[in-house]
């Protein structure tokens, strides 16, 4: 969830700055960087996030920001984020009933 977290705020940065003269828009390849762990054998839990600079098609004043790419990906990742919770919800569920701290 860490990695959809950061994503939110590097898209949210970047709607803000949408009228910041030569700001180009941040994010972080989250899909990619979780598949290279697990075919790497790393635990998806330890993965590191890092930020990247999109280059984008820039206005006549440098900034790159696309308002609608940006909120398009806002509302994807906030879906990603809603699943991820459930998930981890439904796999506490599950982990306390096999513990025996589910029941009455």
């Amino acid at each position: 969830m860490s990695g959809s977290e950061l994503r939110n705020t590097l898209l949210s940065n970047n709607l803000a700055n949408v009228d910041t003269p030569g700001y180009q828009p941040e994010d972080v390849n989250f899909q990619s960087t979780l598949q290279s762990a697990i075919q790497s054998g790393q635990s998806p839990l330890g993965v590191s996030f890092q930020p990247f600079t999109e280059q984008q098609a820039v206005g006549p004043d440098g900034n790159g920001v696309s308002p609608e790419q940006q909120q398009a990906a806002l509302s994807q990742n906030g879906l990603l984020y809603e699943t991820l919770t459930q998930i981890a919800t439904q796999r506490e569920s599950i982990l306390e009933s096999a513990m025996g701290m589910g029941q009455s």
